[in-house]
């Protein structure tokens, strides 16, 4: 983000669910593993996050998906998910191998976990809220 608070356009963005301990999960990884700091986060229920998504014409009260964009795209689902491996770099983008598999196929399988998500990991009470080093890096702080 820049000074005045604004997206820098350049910086790719995650929006996840802020309740939901697999995404912050996938939150902590990218974060761990992002060598330059190039991500920015937010929850998806943030207002942030929903004038993002309404920027690019998504129903933000169905979205139940992971959300990565990067360059001006948007991408949902497991496309989001290998595409913010591909930027992590190696071994992460290896990963990315799996976009042969066609996208049908592939979002089912990530349904299929995202319908399950809270009763195999759990729920948060309320969003994560970021350590006061990553506060930067999160658009709601």
């Amino acid at each position: 983000m820049d000074s005045a608070g604004e997206i820098d356009p350049n910086s790719p963005v995650v929006l996840f669910d802020g309740v939901c301990n697999l995404c912050n999960f996938f939150v902590n990884f990218i974060i761990d593993h992002d060598r330059k700091n190039d991500f920015l986060f937010g929850s998806l229920q943030s207002k942030e996050a929903k004038r993002i998504l309404l920027k690019y014409s998504q129903n933000t009260d169905q979205m139940k998906t992971v959300v990565y964009i990067e360059d001006g795209v948007i991408y949902t689902r497991s496309t989001a998910a290998l595409s913010v491996l591909k930027k992590l770099g190696m071994p992460w983008s290896v990963f990315f191998v799996f976009m042969v598999i066609p996208r049908g196929f592939r979002d089912q399988i990530y349904d299929w976990i995202s319908t399950n998500r809270y009763s195999w990991f759990g729920k948060r009470d309320a969003c994560r809220v970021p350590t006061p080093e990553l506060r930067q890096r999160f658009l709601d702080s």
